[in-house]
């Protein structure tokens, strides 16, 4: 699919154009975590990833420097996707770093996104609220017509929001639940650990796009990867 000169790519062909170079394709996003020594050495690594990127840096690059990491995305900001233009970002900033193609080890955690969930039978009513509430803004890569399009925070430092839809009232349930997006070749470990720490498997009929865990006082959250989901939407 292409805008203009910019081609927008599906997740399985986002993960596959970078993953040699070591990013994680999240939610339409590519994440990478790169392991420093300190702070300084961090806010070089940034300075080189800026370096590589290019003139288009500003618009498609985003850098966490910590003491013990420098946390790097990529995605085409305006668009709120991947395209042709982040997969060359990647190669490049991966090339200029030395980056492996396995993730890094030793790092705190591995790269993963959140998004919170809210459950109800009417987004349009809710949902100027909670963009209001939260100083967010439409997300670029939903439907701007669409009465439960997704909100996101301008800066991306906060998670996003998200509404579903009920067909009905659940006044026993919680309302609100966590989607956490991990790396493909992360999720099954992810599950695994938190089943090990006392959780509940309630639904894995959507795996490997999700799992549905629930804590022991029944309070949910979703782990999410990318896969199957070009597949689902393309068989209706």
């Amino acid at each position: 699919m292409t805008n203009g000169s910019v081609r927008f790519l599906t997740r399985t062909a986002a993960q596959e154009a970078v993953v040699a170079e070591g990013w994680r394709y999240l939610l339409g996003t590519f994440c990478l975590s790169v392991p420093v020594a300190s702070l300084a050495d961090g806010c070089a690594v940034a300075a080189r990833a800026v370096a590589a990127a290019g003139p288009r840096a500003d618009d498609h690059l985003r850098a966490d420097v910590r003491p013990d990491r420098v946390e790097l995305s990529l995605a085409t900001r305006t668009a709120g996707r991947v395209t042709d233009l982040d997969v060359a970002a990647a190669r490049a900033i991966s090339a200029a770093l030395g980056v492996p193609a396995a993730p890094a080890t030793g790092v705190p955690r591995p790269v993963q996104m959140l998004e919170l969930a809210i459950d109800t039978e009417d987004a349009a009513r809710i949902r100027p609220f909670w963009k209001a509430v939260l100083g967010y803004v439409d997300d670029p890569a939903s439907d701007p017509a669409a009465p439960d399009g997704a909100l996101v925070d301008p800066t991306g430092q906060l998670p996003a929001l998200w509404f579903q839809q009920m067909g009905a009232p659940r006044p026993q349930r919680n309302r609100i639940h966590l989607d956490v997006t991990v790396a493909h070749d992360e999720a099954q470990a992810r599950v695994e650990a938190a089943l090990a720490a006392g959780g509940r498997l309630l639904d894995d009929s959507f795996a490997r796009s999700f799992w549905v865990l629930a804590d022991a006082d029944g309070n949910e959250v979703c782990v999410c990867t990318w896969l199957d989901r070009d597949e689902r939407a393309a068989a209706g």
